[in-house]
């Protein structure tokens, strides 16, 4: 369990508490709108009404004990940059910050986030892979080359085995799992036979994985 300071409310916060109180971590939300801290009251462990870009407000709310401090204020990007500079002047041990052009992010960096997240970037890369291929059902970026793909299993590998299929060897894939009704199994060997109803994990370059699955 971690403690995390979330400041911002929008929908893109909101999803953050919901999803934090789902991993059972504690939550110190704010916001300087008080429908939007109430909105959030039943996800999170306390939550506040105040002013980011106060360094006197942020310092009541001692940032360095926090694990993490999640800035994901949206619609002022003044306001987020002035609130990660406070929260690394005032000893937060790590501060992920929210942009959404190139340049917010180079500024968020230097004026003291750790990380920086797109939320709308990655959403509409995951909504264009998504649509590229009938195969792919989830994929999760690793780095700018690589990724994991959950991919159906296509018709024309249907009753073959791992090593027929020699995706490695073609084209540098690796198969983590089968994922089969809900249910993921990493015991993955050369004879395991694959069926329509399994979805199989792949770990590889993404161009390789595109070429390989027509994406």
């Amino acid at each position: 369990m971690k403690s995390i300071l979330l400041i911002g409310l929008g929908r893109f916060g909101r999803h953050i508490a919901e999803k934090l109180y789902e991993m059972d971590h504690q939550v110190m939300a704010v916001d300087n709108n008080e429908e939007r801290v109430h909105q959030v009251l039943p996800y999170v462990t306390n939550a506040q009404i105040g002013d980011s870009t106060s360094e006197e407000f942020l310092s009541s709310l001692g940032v360095s004990n926090y694990d993490a401090c999640i800035v994901a204020i949206g619609d002022n990007f003044q306001n987020s940059l002035e609130t990660a500079s406070i929260l690394k002047e005032l000893g937060a041990k790590k501060v992920i910050a929210r942009a959404s052009r190139g340049m917010q992010e180079k500024f968020l960096l230097r004026n003291g986030a750790d990380e920086v997240v797109y939320p709308e970037k990655q959403l509409a890369a995951w909504t264009a892979i998504r649509c590229s291929s009938d195969h792919v059902l989830d994929y999760i970026e690793l780095d700018g080359e690589h990724s994991i793909f959950e991919i159906s299993v296509p018709a024309e590998w249907c009753g073959k085995t791992i090593v027929q299929l020699d995706l490695r060897k073609k084209y540098g894939i690796n198969v983590l799992g089968i994922m089969k009704h809900g249910n993921l199994d990493m015991n993955i060997t050369p004879d395991l036979l694959l069926t329509k109803d399994e979805s199989i994990l792949v770990l590889g370059k993404q161009k390789a994985i595109q070429r390989c699955f027509h994406i």
